[in-house]
């Protein structure tokens, strides 16, 4: 599988690349820092700079089979950082032909609980949270086979071998370590069943929330 991935230097994109690697997938990572990359991790195909310059972006996404997108969040400084850059990539790949997008955003920008700690959240950083949801309202509008991945608090343990992927809402929404995060965005990538829909996705052994 030729997969692209943007934010590939981030905390949670190097997890990801060294997972895809190791899976055996041909790697495109997109940088603003190709200096950055792990000296131990050598992916196919490098392309540097930022994820707003359509000429950049076309030439990363040009034959990929899946563009997985991690980009946090603005703030104060480049406070719609991350839904410009996803607007771009949206238009790459409409132009180049490429149909599987995989984002990931903040669970807690649809969570309710447990409240006190989530509306403490959305305060503090209601910058970053408000442009993943411009983010997830470009993405829902591309007309691609996307998916967003909405994450809950990252972690940069070990792996444990065990996530929860689900379209409602979490009763438990448990931390969630990066290198489990890349498992999952893999995973997700290639099922097709995951096709136009958000997914919540959080450490193992938490229930889907069921009530309102």
């Amino acid at each position: 599988m030729n997969v692209t991935l943007i934010g590939s230097t981030g905390r949670t994109g190097r997890h990801v690349l060294a997972e895809a690697l190791r899976r055996g997938h041909r790697v495109t990572a997109c940088t603003r820092n190709a200096a950055a990359l792990p000296e131990n991790v050598e992916p196919h195909t490098v392309v540097e700079g930022d994820g707003r310059d359509p000429d950049k972006m076309r030439t990363a996404v040009a034959g990929a089979d899946v563009v997985i997108s991690i980009i946090n969040g603005g703030d104060s400084h480049d406070p719609h950082r991350a839904a410009q850059a996803t607007r771009t990539v949206i238009q790459a790949m409409a132009e180049t032909g490429a149909r599987r997008l995989v984002v990931t955003t903040p669970y807690p920008i649809v969570a309710r609980r447990p409240y006190l700690l989530m509306g403490l959240l959305r305060r503090l950083l209601a910058t970053q949270y408000a442009d993943a949801r411009d983010l997830e309202q470009a993405v829902a509008a591309s007309g691609l086979d996307w998916t967003v991945s909405r994450l809950t608090r990252l972690t940069d343990r070990p792996a444990t071998g065990s996530v929860l992927v689900n379209r409602g809402l979490l009763a438990k929404p448990r931390a969630l370590t990066r290198a489990d995060v890349a498992t999952a965005l893999l995973d997700i990538a290639q099922d097709d069943g995951l096709y136009r829909v958000a997914v919540n996705v959080c450490g193992g052994n938490a229930r889907p929330h069921s009530g309102p």
